[in-house]
C-alpha cells in the first residue's frame, strides 16, 4: 500500500525517522527526507537513491517546512503522508537544590518549540497538500503520524520539558483528527518506549542492559524498524484515526 506513495518524514537522518525512510522506500514509496542542514540527511538520501529527496529543514521554521512540502510537489507531484519524528530532549530537574539553580527557561522552551510546535507546524502545512489528493475507496486522502513517547504518561525525574512536549502531542491528536476528518485525512500518534536509537546507543552497555531488563517482554530495546512497521500499519489500516498507540513491550516507567 506504500507503493507509489509520497511521504514527508522529519528527523529522517537517524533513528526512528531513518527507519521509516528506509522501510517506505523498500515498500516502493517515495520520500522527502527532512532534517537539519547539519545532519547526515543529504548523505542518507544519496545512499538510498533516486526515490529520496533531502530537504534541509528546521521544523520550527514556517519557510523551511513550506520549502520541503513544495519539494514533494515539484519532485513527486503530491504528498500522501507526513511522519513526524524530529525531536530533542533535555534532562534537568525543575530545581537543582544542590546548585541552587532552577531549570533554565530557554531549555524548556526549546524542547516545547521543537517537539510540540515543530510537530504542529509540519501537520498544519502538510495537511494543505495532502488535502488536494483524490480520496480512495474509504474517502481517505492521506495519513499523518506523530511521535510522542511513553514519557507523556510515565515521565521520569528530569523529564518535565520532554514529558510536557510529548504530552501535548498526545493531547492534540484527537482534535486534529476531528479537524481534518471532513477532508479525509487520518492522524495517529505512536508513543515509543525505549528504542535503540543514537540517543541510547551512546550509553554504556551495562546501562542498556539495565534498561532492557525493566521491559516486561521482550526484554530488549526496541528496534527502529519496529516503529517503522507500526507506521506502515497505521497507513494501511483505514479505521485507525485519532489514536495514540504505545509501542513499549508493556513497559511502565517507575519513579
Amino acid at each position: 500500500m506504500l507503493k507509489n506513495t509520497v511521504s514527508l518524514i522529519t528527523g529522517g537522518a537517524s533513528g526512528l525517522g531513518k527507519a521509516c525512510v528506509e522501510r517506505f522506500i523498500q515498500q516502493g514509496g517515495k520520500v522527502v527526507l527532512c532534517d537539519l542542514p547539519t545532519s547526515s540527511g543529504a548523505e542518507v538520501a544519496k545512499n538510498i537513491g533516486h526515490s529520496v529527496e533531502f530537504a534541509a529543514t528546521d521544523v520550527t521554521s514556517e519557510k523551511d517546512v513550506e520549502n520541503a512540502i513544495s519539494l514533494a510537489k515539484d519532485k513527486f507531484g503530491k504528498l500522501d503522508h507526513v511522519i513526524n519524528c524530529a525531536g530533542v530532549g533535555v534532562a534537568y530537574k525543575t530545581y537543582n537544590f544542590n546548585k541552587n539553580l532552577p531549570h533554565k527557561l530557554e531549555d524548556f522552551t526549546k524542547v516545547i518549540m521543537v517537539n510540540t510546535v515543530g510537530t504542529f507546524n509540519v501537520i498544519r502545512l502538510g495537511a494543505g497538500l495532502i488535502g488536494q489528493n483524490q480520496p480512495n475507496e474509504n474517502g481517505t486522502r492521506g495519513v499523518i503520524i506523530n511521535t510522542a513517547s511513553i514519557a507523556a504518561y510515565d515521565g521520569q525525574m528530569g523529564q518535565a520539558a520532554y514529558s510536557a512536549s510529548k504530552g501535548a502531542i498526545v493531547g492534540m491528536t484527537l482534535p486534529i483528527a476531528r479537524d481534518l476528518a471532513s477532508q479525509g485525512i487520518r492522524i495517529c500518534t505512536i508513543a515509543p518506549g525505549l528504542f535503540d536509537t543514537p540517543l541510547l546507543s551512546s550509553l554504556p552497555e551495562k546501562v542498556k542492559q539495565f534498561l532492557s531488563k525493566s521491559i516486561p517482554h521482550p526484554q530488549r530495546l526496541g528496534h527502529p524498524n519496529e516503529f517503522a512497521m507500526l507506521a506502515q500499519s497505521i497507513i494501511e489500516n483505514p479505521l485507525l484515526n485519532g489514536e495514540v498507540i504505545r509501542l513499549d513491550g508493556a513497559l511502565r516507567m517507575q519513579p
